[in-house]
């Protein structure tokens, strides 16, 4: 077959799969977290969440 490796285990093959989606998941949730957070300090400076300022 082309393209496997011969030690690769289909054990092995799962846990790289895991592995990478364990990661992205990772990023992904920082990336959520970091948004949230900049929404937060927005409000508090009294910015709209387009980035303009909100109006009374």
């Amino acid at each position: 077959m082309a393209g496997k490796r011969p030690s690769d285990t289909p054990q092995q093959s799962r846990e790289e799969r895991l592995k990478a989606a364990l990661k992205a998941n990772l990023a992904r949730r920082k990336a959520q977290s970091r948004a949230r957070q900049a929404g937060q300090e927005d409000r508090a400076a009294g910015k709209a969440p387009g980035g303009q300022q909100e109006k009374d």
